[in-house]
């Protein structure tokens, strides 16, 4: 009986050894996951800095310029056609500016020019045994004229608001600004012609905008802090010279 009772309590000492190792697994494992939950995530990386573009743009060069293919000539993005358009228009300003042709008399040579090799061309085609030209009709169509009047028409008056607000003596920033310009332009306008002045600002578009666009990264710093100083300089202006001047009467009014 003595050896019974000894051999019935051997196994249950050992299942009840395994019930607590089991529970104390459980329990170390249930501490060490509390420990990792507790343990402090790493923080999200620091957000960005928003850099700063000039005009405060937000969006590509290519995109600021309306997208498409004037954006792509602008920037070079077709190297063969944007070199061809802007070597077309040196040519033109060669031959006017510096060769001293006449506008007139190079419309007429060049009429005179095409009308004659058609001429010939067409006459001589049953000789040659080759087809005559194909001359196309060349008709503009009317929407298109109408659109571009209304354009026009619709930045000139724009014009003649803002030089309005302007004159009324509503901002003395945009008039100071205006007369600025127009003062920079009749100095541009008495040492270069009216050509010259097209030509250089056609140059300036197919060459700033490129040179920005590749190297936007370094010019953007600089043109902050030159953003920076004038606005500097203009609230010093201001405060010695711009507020003492008496406002018009018209700012009390209530349009």
């Amino acid at each position: 009986m003595a050896d019974q009772v000894e051999e019935s309590s051997v196994p249950r000492e050992s299942i009840l050894d395994k019930i607590k190792e089991k529970i104390h697994d459980d329990s170390s494992s249930s501490s060490s996951s509390d420990e990792e939950s507790e343990k402090p995530k790493p923080s999200d990386p620091p957000p960005k800095p928003k850099i700063w573009r000039i005009f405060g743009r937000q969006e590509p060069v290519h995109k600021v310029l309306g997208g498409g293919k004037p954006a792509d000539l602008l920037l070079w993005k077709d190297k063969k056609l944007s070199a061809g358009i802007l070597g077309s228009v040196t040519a033109i300003w060669l031959l006017f500016e510096v060769l001293g042709y006449h506008l007139l008399t190079f419309i007429c040579h060049a009429l005179i020019l095409c009308l004659a090799v058609l001429f010939v061309w067409s006459n001589a085609s049953a000789f040659i045994n080759k087809s005559p030209p194909r001359i196309p009709e060349v008709s503009i169509p009317e929407d298109l004229i109408v659109k571009i009047a209304l354009s026009i028409r619709y930045e000139i008056n724009r014009g003649f608001r803002s030089l309005r607000e302007i004159a009324t003596g509503h901002s003395l920033q945009k008039f100071l600004i205006v007369i600025g310009c127009f003062w920079v332009m009749s100095i541009i306008g008495s040492s270069c012609s009216f050509l010259t002045l097209v030509y250089v600002d056609f140059l300036m578009m197919f060459t700033i905008p490129y040179l920005y666009d590749k190297y936007e990264d370094k010019v953007d710093p600089l043109a902050e802090k030159a953003t920076i100083e004038l606005k500097k300089h203009y609230a010093t202006f201001d405060e010695k010279v711009l507020s003492k001047i008496p406002k018009g009467a018209g700012k009390d009014k209530k349009h």
